[in-house]
């Protein structure tokens, strides 16, 4: 389970351009739990998921995984447990490598391994049967580099890595927003599969909508750093996306 308490993230402080990322939020995510996030420009979406990877530090409150108090914990060190994928398909991986060799990497997360030791026969059939699940025959191209797939492909392949081995948590920071509409569409589809067969709790941020009713359990709406909507079950599924755009303060109307 993961636990946001009282959160709290300001930005030059006490200057006159302060600003108040994240304003003392607090939600927890069941284990499992599929939860998307939505939210304009500057609503906080991004801080908080900088928190809980580690790459922000929160001025205040605590995150909690697992019962383990993470707060301070190093982004490195985060980074064995937690799985993130970006917008865009090249942060995720290593432009040089193979699709093996990325794979490989991904797989020794938290192990005392690396590329220097041999990757094994049993290694190669677990990955080929991974990759085999994106249903983009990628499982018959190991040997070639990454850096020569397309943009959805190497969006495929990252999600892949995220979860190889399973994450406690996976973070999706609008992984799909690089992509075009019918690819964006099949990799969304490939997340949920992923997600739902392997429980993993996740949470995504998404600007679609109706993605983010669409998908997982639960749904919440961030606005000025502060948690404005947070529904899931019935009421989520009575929600329409332009319920939702109503809720961002748009009319259109």
């Amino acid at each position: 389970m993961l636990k946001i308490e009282n959160l709290r993230k300001v930005f030059f402080s006490k200057s006159s351009n302060e600003k108040v990322a994240l304003d003392n939020i607090s939600f927890c995510l069941r284990k499992g739990e599929f939860v998307t996030v939505i939210g304009g420009n500057g609503s906080g979406k991004s801080t908080l998921f900088n928190c809980i990877s580690g790459f922000e530090t929160p001025d205040e409150g605590r995150i909690v995984l697992d019962s383990a108090d993470i707060t301070y914990h190093k982004e490195f060190k985060r980074a064995k447990y937690l799985g993130r994928v970006f917008q865009d398909p090249l942060k995720g991986t290593a432009y040089e490598l193979t699709i093996e060799e990325n794979l490989a990497l991904a797989y020794s997360r938290g192990q005392v391994r690396g590329l220097t030791k041999a990757i094994t026969n049993r290694d190669v059939l677990y990955f080929r049967e991974r990759l085999s699940l994106l249903n983009l025959d990628l499982e018959n191209r190991l040997r070639q580099k990454v850096g020569l797939l397309s943009g959805g492909q190497r969006q495929a392949i990252t999600l892949l890595m995220a979860t190889l081995v399973k994450p406690k948590l996976l973070l999706l920071d609008e992984h799909t927003a690089a992509l075009d509409p019918s690819t964006a569409r099949k990799v969304m589809e490939m997340t949920a599969e992923i997600v739902n067969k392997e429980q993993i709790s996740t949470i995504m941020i998404t600007h679609n909508l109706k993605d983010a009713l669409e998908f997982g359990t639960r749904t919440i709406m961030l606005s000025s750093g502060n948690i404005i909507l947070d529904v899931n079950g019935q009421e989520r599924q009575n929600t329409t996306a332009e319920q939702l755009l109503l809720s961002f303060g748009y009319n259109p109307n």
